[in-house]
């Protein structure tokens, strides 16, 4: 990109230089800065005041569109950059085009790298935190002005307007069957809600496809980590940023397998929703099916219940059972729970938003 308003690498680079020769240092700071603030303003002016130089990196326009979802960003990446270049605080703003700031942090190799206080040490993109560490970089992790946040301003020019169809995020890691059935109550009319992003943290899970049928926007979430189960703490921030960003009202999992913890239970409460091919409390967390018949249990089904901070232990909001007959193997029993799945969860999701209506 050439702008008269965005350096390149090669000219931040050779800035850092001359402040090094001078015994002075250059601060990094990098984001999306979609929507311009007073958080961000003061965020800014802070951070400059921690050495001689600010370099604000900016994600290119793909980028955010990747990281935020459809919609944004509400401005491209030539206005956000002069928009902060015409702070007295920001002394330079390059734009990347990759999701990670590696490539920045390595080629500036700044004397300091600041963050907003939405982040902490452990929320820092691994690879990003690996590489600052690499160059014995100071992080400074700053604090955050309450209530002025992105979100926050979006929210509030959202405000006043006709209300649409409430807002629902499908989070899957999976083939995508129930996410199917969801979609098809939503284009019927019955679901009484827009699925406005399906989510996976497998990038070719089946899931994405499914919502590709329907034209449904995806997102692919990076969990971070190849542990079983879990999201690193950058991947639970970026996950509740985008949902935040998205202004969702309800949270879906079909078939998510990692657990959801701080902060996105706090943003949403008691509008995450699970589905769980048992008859909960029996037989929580992996291989219910298997469980059930292993034991010799006469039935099973699947569960409807909200997401809290347990496994498998938010409140239950319904049932439907399924008999195990002999001769059932664990592909015929899900097959059974699958299509029970199916019916109930559409109506149980077209009941929770009819209680939100008005709220």
């Amino acid at each position: 990109m050439t702008h008269s308003f965005v350096s390149s690498l090669e000219e931040v680079a050779a800035l850092r230089e001359e402040l090094d020769e001078a015994g002075k240092s250059l601060v990094l700071t990098n984001g999306v800065f979609d929507v311009l603030h007073v958080g961000h303003v003061r965020y800014l002016a802070e951070a400059r005041a921690l050495g001689d130089a600010l370099v604000v990196a900016i994600n290119g326009d793909a980028s955010v569109r990747e990281l935020k979802g459809p919609g944004r960003p509400i401005n491209t990446a030539e206005e956000r950059a002069e928009m902060l270049r015409a702070l007295r605080c920001v002394d330079r703003v390059v734009v990347f085009e990759e999701r990670r700031a590696t490539g920045v942090i390595g080629a500036v190799r700044p004397h300091l790298y600041s963050k907003g206080g939405d982040y902490t040490a452990a929320s820092l993109i691994d690879e990003e935190k690996a590489l600052l560490d690499h160059l014995g970089v100071e992080i400074r992790i700053l604090g955050l002005v309450p209530g002025k946040s992105t979100s926050a301003t979006l929210s509030k020019l959202s405000d006043g307007q006709s209300a649409g169809p409430k807002r629902i995020a499908i989070l899957g890691s999976g083939h995508g069957s129930n996410a199917r059935a969801i979609l098809d109550a939503a284009k019927s009319g019955t679901l009484g809600g827009e699925v406005v992003v399906v989510i996976s943290d497998i990038a070719d899970s089946g899931i994405l496809r499914v919502a590709e049928e329907f034209g449904t926007p995806t997102l692919n979430l990076d969990p971070g980590t190849e542990k079983r189960g879990h999201l690193t703490d950058a991947a639970m921030k970026e996950l509740h940023d985008r949902l935040r960003a998205l202004r969702i009202d309800l949270v879906v999992c079909a078939g998510f397998l990692r657990i959801l913890r701080e902060p996105l239970l706090s943003a949403f409460p008691e509008r995450i929703l699970n589905l769980h091919p048992s008859l909960l409390p029996a037989y929580p967390g992996r291989n219910p099916v298997a469980m059930a018949l292993a034991e010799g249990a006469v039935e099973t089904g699947c569960t409807v219940h909200l997401i809290d901070a347990g496994i498998d232990t938010g409140e239950i909001l319904r049932q439907e059972r399924v008999a195990i007959v002999e001769g059932d193997t664990v592909e015929t029993l899900t097959a059974k729970i699958h299509a029970a799945e199916h019916r109930i969860y559409p109506e149980v999701i077209a009941a929770r938003l009819a209680g939100f209506r008005g709220s």
